[in-house]
């Protein structure tokens, strides 16, 4: 096994899995994509041609079966996360779950107690936790260069045409601003302070079928107090987080995609200006395929280490069906 490469099989034809897998797997010499499924063979076949994957399953159950296959990649719509993320951990296999891992926490819950059953390895994709510049900011924050962090704050906008194949304005698949977008502040504000959070006020803008269009929360991180916001209507894509503490300051632009650009300042000091994308082990794509790379090689059961990234501590839930902006109601989990 120590020398075998990490067999991928995909799970969907999806739009994020040539930059999130395909790509940063073909540069190294220990991952290869073995096989794909997805709903419609036709698109499986031609999603195989085109990137070159030898193998098509006829459907999902296969999939997970496959003894060619050592981690699933699930790159489906979050509804559909549980179930075969689950289901490869019942088949022996490590999971690389794309984000959001579930809608609710108890749908994460549930697969971290599967992975728990199996002994296997459960991963959500937040592929820019890896990069070098988010580690160098956890570490920062960590030493006190900013000393005790006091306010925080983390915005993720991207403009998303609303279309009939557009799944992020789906609800029943898991869409919505705060599950495509508002994961990412969340996870990068609890990935850089050590308290967990609690919803002070929420409050979204709902379209007529239910489906957030933009959302705002302010949280508290035990004496530290937040904010994170995210949008699905924002005139333009932006990213950026903060971090201020009594001896100084943290920020990222651009802390979701930074292997293709982004300013990272600490206490007025520009630390990182990355530039084109790379897949090595210090950009995230390649980082969080280097972290599931370590577990096979060595046997290793490393999903606890990721369990407080896989279980949501908040939920919301609407107080009105009605288009337009409602406070929510913050459900502690």
């Amino acid at each position: 096994m120590t020398d075998s490469p990490l067999r991928i099989g995909l799970l969907g034809a999806s739009k994020i899995a040539p930059l999130a897998v395909i790509e940063p797997a073909a540069a190294r010499p220990d991952v290869v994509i073995t096989a794909v499924a997805a709903r419609d063979p036709d698109r499986a076949r031609a999603f195989a041609q085109q990137h070159g994957i030898p193998s098509v399953a006829a459907d999902y159950a296969e999939l997970v079966q496959r003894e060619d296959v050592d981690l699933v990649y699930n790159g489906l719509p979050p509804a559909a996360h549980p179930q075969w993320s689950v289901a490869a951990l019942q088949h022996g296999k490590m999971v690389l779950c794309e984000k959001p891992l579930t809608r609710t926490a108890a749908e994460a819950t549930a697969m971290a107690d599967a992975a728990a059953r199996a002994g296997g390895v459960l991963i959500e994709a937040f592929h820019y936790r890896h990069h070098r510049v988010m580690r160098e900011a956890v570490a920062a924050v960590r030493r006190g260069d900013i000393g005790r962090p006091r306010r925080a704050e983390a915005v993720f906008n991207v403009p998303i045409a609303r279309t009939e194949t557009e799944l992020r304005w789906r609800r029943d698949l898991g869409g919505g601003a705060l599950m495509d977008l508002g994961c990412y502040p969340l996870h990068a504000l609890r990935s850089l302070l050590t308290a967990e959070p609690v919803v002070e006020h929420a409050s979204a803008r709902f379209e007529p079928d239910g489906v957030d269009a933009e959302l705002e929360v302010k949280l508290s991180f035990g004496d530290v107090s937040a904010r994170i916001a995210c949008s699905m209507i924002a005139p333009r894509a932006h990213a950026a987080l903060w971090i201020e503490g009594d001896a100084g300051r943290l920020g990222i632009v651009n802390f979701v995609a930074p292997q293709i650009g982004c300013v990272f300042t600490v206490n007025g000091e520009t630390r990182r200006t990355d530039g084109p994308p790379s897949w090595s082990m210090s950009s995230g794509f390649g980082g969080a395929l280097s972290r599931l790379c370590s577990p096979l090689r060595t046997r290793s059961r490393t999903w606890r280490r990721s369990q407080r990234s896989t279980r949501p501590r908040v939920e919301y839930e609407p107080r009105s069906a009605r288009a337009g902006r409602h406070a929510l109601v913050a459900r502690a989990t």
